[in-house]
């Protein structure tokens, strides 16, 4: 098992982890001491598991926004493709409609032209 070292709010830690993940853990060490950073810049020093419990939180808080950002995008991306179906299903009843009064004047030319030509109907 891999190891990624990371350092958050001045402090070294060992993580396990998979080969391959250390550079996405160390990616999320830097994410997270970053926050903490920002959060004892507006708030000072309030001590050290506060700050941690505060940055924890207002990550989670973005990860739930993101969450619901997407979930809203999925529900008016299925909208959007459900209102296109059904106007393609009406589009095509359209067409259809079309195709058979097309059809019917086809056939009345057609009577028309036997008519005039005085060809039996």
């Amino acid at each position: 098992m891999a190891q990624a070292v990371v350092t958050i709010a001045g402090r070294t830690y060992r993580m396990n982890c998979d080969e391959g993940e250390e550079p996405h853990i160390e990616s999320l060490a830097r994410l997270v001491d970053a926050k903490i950073d920002e959060l004892r810049g507006a708030f000072g020093e309030i001590g050290d598991q506060r700050i941690t419990v505060m940055a924890a939180l207002t990550i989670a808080d973005e990860l739930a926004a993101a969450r619901k950002k997407i979930a809203d995008e999925a529900a008016a991306a299925e909208r959007a493709r459900s209102e296109l179906e059904d106007s393609l299903r009406r589009e095509q009843a359209w067409a259809e409609i079309a195709a058979e009064a097309l059809n019917e004047a086809a056939g009345q030319v057609e009577a028309a032209i036997r008519a005039m030509a005085g060809e039996p109907g």
